[in-house]
């Protein structure tokens, strides 16, 4: 009996396995570089010298080996200071106009009062231009208080005057106005003189005896009380009467052309 053939196996092709592709190697993180440190900043410098040298010199010099104040202004600080210097002489002076206004019931006592204080803070300002140019004098905070010292003080002393004014114009109803205010001035310039001196002598001892600190603060006070005894005496009160004779003469222009 035939025994059966083997059944042949099926032909085929092996498939070769896939190739296993390299993996790229991996290239390790670069190591962050530590940031440099900022350096502190420059020392402030006063006209191209560091504070720190100029200070080192002055001890090497004058042998005093304690700073005791140490005050650097920038140009925004400066700039800043003269923008609310201005806006608070402003604020004072309006509010100063205003009082006198509602205090005579006429803005002329008021306006003549502020013309007067401008001149004192044009003549204390010319007079620390002109310091500040030749010897070095410097504008600082306690200059603008001094400046508004000197204003309370001059509206002061004109309040003096222009009442005296408005008290003799109410007895001496008969008499020009020009002679009213010279008979006020003359009542009060005592009054006025005393108390300048007092104020003039006890700031001039500051100036001469006391510390360095206030020496801008007192220059200034002694220059603005100064002017304002003067300003109050003879330049609001002519303002005053010139204002007055022009105002009636207009009313008399007026009443002639009718």
């Amino acid at each position: 009996m035939p025994s059966p053939s083997a059944t042949p196996a099926p032909s085929g092709s092996v498939s070769e396995s896939p190739s296993v592709t390299p993996s790229p190697t991996a290239t390790p993180s670069p190591t962050p570089t530590p940031a440099p440190e900022a350096s502190p900043p420059p020392p402030p410098t006063v006209e191209g010298t560091p504070i720190e040298e100029l200070v080192q010199e002055l001890e090497a010099q004058f042998g005093f080996s304690e700073t005791r104040s140490l005050d650097t202004v920038g140009a925004i600080i400066g700039s800043e200071l003269i923008r609310s210097s201005i806006i608070i002489l402003a604020v004072g002076e309006a509010f100063i106009l205003l009082y006198l206004w509602y205090r005579f019931r006429s803005i002329r006592f008021g306006a003549a009062a502020i013309v007067a204080l401008v001149h004192d803070v044009i003549v204390v300002v010319g007079a620390f231009a002109i310091l500040g140019y030749f010897f070095g004098v410097e504008f600082d905070a306690l200059f603008v208080t001094a400046l508004l010292t000197v204003i309370g003080f001059s509206v002061h002393d004109s309040i003096v005057v222009f009442d005296r004014i408005r008290e003799n114009r109410l007895r001496h109803a008969g008499e020009s106005f020009g002679a009213i205010v010279n008979h006020s001035i003359l009542q009060t310039m005592g009054r006025s003189i005393n108390t300048s001196l007092t104020v003039v002598a006890t700031t001039a001892a500051l100036l001469l005896l006391g510390p360095v600190t206030i020496q801008t603060f007192t220059l200034a006070l002694l220059i603005g009380i100064v002017s304002g005894t003067y300003s109050s005496i003879f330049n609001a009160s002519q303002i005053l009467v010139t204002w007055e004779e022009w105002s009636a003469k207009r009313k008399a222009r007026r009443s002639a052309t009718r």
